[in-house]
């Protein structure tokens, strides 16, 4: 599961990482009866949940390489025109709405990719450790 910053500049990153996790919990529990369309659903946990890093310098506690996909990340962002940076837009400027927030996501990036050997990574930070099958699988 991939959710929201543990710490972020604004309230709601945070708050709403928090609810994901609690979610993930308790949908784990075999006493808390769901249903979908009228149908009781099976207990079920994700086996992770692992949390982006947004606005704040958060230290991460694994990277993963992104190097070919960090053009297709700005894109997406930039597809939020009215809350990132847009020098057309006409709305009110904000923290994120700065060309150096947008150019962060980048620097971030390429930082973190420094230093795993790559173009660019992305940190996450996670709640459980994160196991591999063997030390050949790391890179």
């Amino acid at each position: 599961m991939l959710c929201n910053a543990i710490d972020d500049r604004h309230i709601d990153h945070s708050k709403g990482s928090k609810l994901v996790s609690n979610a993930c919990f308790l949908s784990g529990l075999v006493k808390i009866e769901t249903k979908l369309n009228d149908e009781v659903q099976d207990a079920w946990r994700p086996k992770h949940v692992y949390h982006y890093i947004q606005w704040k310098n958060i230290e991460p506690d694994f990277v993963v390489d992104v190097s070919e996909f960090i053009e297709t990340k700005v894109k997406a962002v930039k597809a939020y025109s009215s809350q990132f940076y847009d020098p057309k837009s006409t709305e009110p400027s904000s923290p994120i709405s700065s060309k150096n927030f947008l150019d962060s996501i980048v620097y971030r990036a390429q930082d973190l990719g420094r230093l795993i050997g790559t173009s660019h990574a992305e940190g996450f930070n996670t709640e459980r450790y994160v196991a591999v099958e063997n030390l050949d699988k790391l890179i």
